[in-house]
């Protein structure tokens, strides 16, 4: 009996709550759309652009670089060779300056990830093996990747980080026409042409005696940055625990530009040198 008297009180409260929560949906809606009125001037021409604007509200849609990025790493046992709070560094300085112009030394399994991080700017990768390339390019057909030659070895750093005091290594200016042993000078003519915002120095090969080593990347890096017109570039040296990347990381880019230094990897800050007449090559 109790279950019979109380059946119509129960369904009218179940009929009084339903009607409360499409009121409060309604209510809901209405606050949106005036929302969506009152910022009408611009939901048009971001509509519109939705994909070229990647932070504006109306577009939630996953970047395709990014989830093509997720979707490889998800699927990949392969580790970058940066260690998390390595990548963390430069992945701050990205949030902040993305989109830029990124160039990186070495083409490797983090590559995709630092394109992704870059989502509308431009990251172009530097790489010494050409067979390596070519299996990445049939990985990842967007990343932007060129073969460079390097004429140096690892047993020779001696030798370069003398001739790099020179006068002709302190000299700012184009490295194609740089007189410094070190300048490196075969890239194609729209990377010397391009300011940098970020370069990162992992590459090339520099763990044994045959390898090229490092020395020419690190003093083109610095010498491409201070060549700017203005402002400032970032510049982070990888496996800095090794001599030649510790020597001359300090050497040519300059301990006093030093920022920070997160396990094997090291941030530098170098400002151009073309807007302030008889700057010293370091601080």
């Amino acid at each position: 009996m109790r279950s019979k008297n109380q059946s119509p009180v129960n369904t009218k409260i179940i009929i009084l709550g339903l009607f409360f929560l499409l009121l409060l949906s309604v209510i809901a809606w209405s606050s949106s759309s005036s929302f969506i009125a009152e910022n009408d001037d611009l939901s048009d021409s971001a509509a519109a652009a939705c994909p070229s604007l990647p932070s504006t509200p109306t577009c939630t849609k996953t970047p395709p670089s990014v989830a093509n990025a997720l979707v490889h790493y998800v699927t990949t046992s392969v580790t970058p060779q940066q260690t998390l709070k390595e990548i963390s560094v430069s992945s701050r300085v990205l949030e902040k300056k993305s989109p830029c112009n990124f160039l990186i030394f070495g083409l490797g399994h983090d590559s995709l990830m630092w394109d992704s991080l870059n989502y509308g700017g431009r990251t172009v990768f530097l790489e010494e093996d050409k067979r390596w390339i070519e299996q990445i390019r049939e990985k990842l057909p967007t990343l932007e990747s060129y073969h460079v030659t390097y004429e140096t070895r690892v047993n020779q750093a001696d030798e370069l980080i003398e001739s790099g005091m020179g006068d002709d290594c302190k000299v700012v200016g184009d490295p194609r026409i740089s007189r410094c042993q070190l300048a490196l000078k075969g890239f194609p003519d729209d990377i010397y042409n391009t300011e940098w915002d970020l370069i990162m120095v992992d590459a090339p090969t520099g763990y044994h005696d045959e390898a090229p080593g490092r020395m020419n990347a690190i003093y083109t890096a610095g010498l491409m940055s201070r060549n700017r017109k203005n402002g400032e570039t970032d510049v982070f040296v990888h496996d800095v625990d090794r001599a030649i990347e510790d020597k001359f990381s300090k050497f040519f880019l300059c301990e006093g530009y030093l920022t920070e230094q997160e396990g094997r990897l090291r941030h530098f800050v170098i400002p151009s040198h073309r807007t302030g007449s008889g700057k010293p090559f370091c601080p």
